[in-house]
């Protein structure tokens, strides 16, 4: 038997990383190609949150007896109706006290300059130039996607198309098990699908949990405000609920202004009062919201989060951002149930056959 060339430890390390690098092109070439075609993958994977969001909805209408397709279409009005009301709420908060923020930003940069110099000076400029940075923000992200639209058609037009697509994926979702052992070999069927509902699993936990959050802190932190008697409290606790989607860093930024704010307006004293309210609504996110309302989600690591929002924001900006986590969240529920069925630590988790 001829010897080989290499000992046994180095086979093994060039296999794995054969595989590393057959994976990481796979990923790569996956990442191309939502670039390219971001026009149709960003409302397929908006429909898909959405569908996650509101599937309990769905089922449970179902389970009343209602049809398949009206019961996806009343889920569907149920989406118009409460995120056109979000947006709302949360568009009419921000520009009725969008000055009064804008205002006390700039007091705090002047505040800052005094005691820290070119600190302060950067958050002053920040702050009075931040129309024209939104205006110009607004511009560079629209010129890629759709030419020749503005932004409201091209958002009007890809909000359409996610909800169409999302009345199909709520409507078909008993199909959706077989469509996977179609296109799978059949060997693989039943760990396709099943890695597949695991995902759902994730995203669906996700999307829930995190609008249940940041519900909570925008109301805990907009009460808080409101005692302390902060300018535009309601478009911070507006701001606070839009960023909790962005986990960790959307927290701290919407926290950061909130103190901002009040240490401008209100000095001091009050300032300080407004940072124990954040910090004791994060202490309450992090120490009891998470763990009891995510427990069955699957848990990822502070670090693991923000190396998923940088990789998101680098590739399609905000929403990669708002993308990133939830895609890893299903990306961490296929590696956990491959684990659990090759790794022999644990059975695969039993799912509702009407979940898609």
């Amino acid at each position: 038997m001829p010897t080989p060339l290499l000992p046994e430890p180095a086979r093994r390390l060039a296999a794995w990383c054969t595989v590393f690098l057959l994976v990481t092109g796979v990923v790569a070439v996956g990442v191309w190609l939502c670039v390219v075609f971001k026009t149709a993958v960003t409302p397929v994977l908006l429909a898909l949150l959405g569908t996650a969001l509101l599937g309990p909805l769905h089922r449970r209408l179902i389970r009343m007896g209602v049809n398949r397709s009206l019961a996806a279409a009343l889920t569907c009005l149920a989406v118009v109706a409460v995120v056109g009301g979000a947006t709302y709420v949360v568009v009419s908060a921000l520009v009725e006290t969008g000055d009064q923020i804008v205002a006390a930003l700039k007091r705090a940069g002047e505040d800052l300059a005094e005691h820290f110099g070119a600190a302060g000076t950067s958050l002053q400029d920040l702050a009075s130039n931040a129309r024209e940075l939104l205006s110009k923000f607004g511009g560079t992200a629209a010129s890629g996607v759709i030419t020749g639209l503005s932004v409201v058609g091209e958002t009007i037009a890809m909000a359409v198309l996610a909800l169409l697509l999302m009345f199909f994926f709520l409507r078909d979702s008993d199909r959706a098990a077989g469509a996977l052992r179609s296109l799978a070999p059949r060997a693989t069927g039943d760990t396709v699908e099943t890695m597949a509902r695991r995902a759902y699993q994730a995203v669906e936990g996700f999307m829930r949990g995190t609008t249940f959050i940041a519900a909570i802190d925008a109301v805990c932190i907009t009460v808080g405000l409101l005692v302390l008697r902060v300018p535009g409290a309601v478009g911070l606790g507006a701001l606070v609920f839009v960023g909790a989607y962005i986990p960790y860093l959307g927290a701290f930024i919407s926290g950061a202004v909130a103190v901002l704010v009040a240490l401008a307006d209100r000095g001091w004293v009050i300032g300080l009062w407004a940072l124990g309210v954040v910090l004791a609504v994060q202490v309450l996110e992090g120490h009891v919201l998470q763990p009891v309302i995510q427990s069955r989600t699957v848990q990822m690591h502070p670090a693991v989060v923000m190396l998923a929002i940088t990789a998101g924001a680098s590739v399609a900006g905000i929403l990669g951002m708002l993308l990133a986590v939830p895609l890893t969240a299903a990306a961490f529920g296929i590696l956990s149930e491959l684990r659990g069925r090759y790794g022999g630590s644990q059975q695969p988790a039993a799912t509702p056959p009407d979940q898609p």
